[in-house]
């Protein structure tokens, strides 16, 4: 139990940390492309604005007090490093001429099919291999800056490799802190579980030798007084709190079990059939109906005693809770696992939390009434179905009826 605990504690906070690392990775690399964009965008409106030509600018030499609107990375440096090229087009879309003086790995005839890739996809602004372009208006029409943002592309993955890295690295460090610590995180909780364990286990110890001399005693006093109702009041509640203390001690020794140690591999429709056959005598004397339709020859590797704890408890379950005169309905298929379904007439489905129960001590009876039950039997079909790496849950299987499926893995 405790170490299932840990098991999903590390695994709450590695996917927590994971998920948190991916969405601050993926807010620097689109954060880092939109301000490559920034800074491209400006050197190409620098140049539209100025007719094509990257315009001459001193920030050594400003005057003083009239603002400046170029960027603060403009220096006298970023005219000779910008490589750019313009293409001229007219009024009518045609594509009029070419400046590649600013760049030398283009061409004329290069310009103007990256001027018609540009067009075709009709944006303002965009990307054409390494060349990010601004279409503007011009004296004769219009024109297309591509500036050459191959250094801020390459400068653009090396941030997104490095600051993948480091997060990867990060996440790894803090991945390994949350298993070395998370033992002592879950550790109060272990030692509440060990002392509720051991309180069990005391108590069965305590409770069961005057439980066995009250029974006794009963044995000594019937011989002497003869049988009566009030002795039998006594016996039938002195047994039932003995079968009670003797399942909190299977709930417990099954909780500090993590392995599942008597597996072998047995015929499960078999197993099935014979459990459901127990039942029979008490299904016709109750006026119950019962349909069995369980597929041939499933076998299944497991503990077979545990699996057919696990029956008896939803066919005792059925049966108990049945409408009068109804129907249980039992079955098996496998696919890719074995599946087993146990349905019967509940006319008080609706009004039955059933997320619940399989809660230790649960009843659907409000009243609490005594029905021959303890409120745990469910729960003890649920452990079972665990321990086999498998899973119980109860459903509405249609109006005024109540099912139980477990799919043993």
């Amino acid at each position: 139990m405790i170490y299932k605990l840990r098991n999903n504690f590390i695994k709450i906070c590695l996917v927590s940390l994971s998920v948190v690392l991916a969405l601050i990775f993926a807010f620097l690399v689109i954060l880092n492309h939109h301000q490559v964009n920034q800074t491209i965008d400006a050197l190409s409106d620098a140049i539209s604005s100025n007719g094509g030509v990257f315009p001459d600018f001193d920030r050594a030499n400003h005057p003083p007090g009239k603002p400046m609107d170029e960027p603060d990375f403009f220096t006298r440096e970023t005219k000779p490093s910008t490589r750019f090229f313009v293409v001229r087009i007219d009024n009518s879309g045609n594509i009029v001429g070419a400046n590649t003086e600013f760049v030398s790995s283009v061409n004329d005839a290069e310009a103007e099919e990256y001027a018609v890739s540009a067009l075709e996809k009709n944006n303002e602004r965009g990307w054409i291999s390494n060349f990010r372009y601004k279409l503007c208006d011009s004296k004769m029409g219009k024109s297309l800056v591509f500036v050459d943002g191959s250094m801020y592309k390459t400068l653009s993955k090396s941030f997104a490799l490095t600051s993948g890295f480091v997060l990867l690295c990060s996440g790894l460090v803090v991945m390994l802190l949350i298993i070395v610590f998370s033992k002592r995180a879950v550790k109060p909780v272990a030692e509440s579980y060990e002392k509720q364990n051991q309180f069990i286990t005391d108590a069965n110890h305590e409770l069961k030798t005057p439980l066995t001399l009250i029974l006794t005693n009963l044995d000594i006093a019937e011989s002497e007084l003869g049988q009566n109702e009030w002795l039998d009041d006594i016996r039938s509640e002195g047994q039932r709190m003995s079968v009670l203390i003797n399942k909190l001690v299977m709930l417990t020794r099954m909780d500090e079990n993590n392995e599942n140690n008597n597996k072998e591999t047995f015929g499960l429709s078999t197993t099935i059939g014979d459990v459901v056959s127990e039942y029979q005598p008490a299904v016709i004397e109750k006026r119950k109906r019962l349909t069995l339709d369980v597929a041939e020859n499933i076998t299944y590797s497991g503990d077979e005693s545990s699996v057919r704890q696990l029956m008896s408890i939803l066919m005792d379950n059925a049966l108990k809770y049945c409408d009068p005169e109804g129907e249980i309905k039992v079955s098996l298929t496998a696919k890719r696992h074995p599946i087993i379904c146990v349905e019967n007439t509940f006319s008080d489905v609706d009004n039955t939390e059933l997320d619940k129960l399989f809660d230790r001590f649960y009843r659907s009876d409000k009243a609490r009434t005594f029905g021959g039950g303890y409120g745990i039997g469910l729960s003890i079909a649920k452990m079972i179905a665990e321990k086999h790496q498998g899973e119980i849950k109860a459903y509405k299987a249609a109006e005024g009826r109540i099912g139980f499926k477990v799919i043993l893995k």
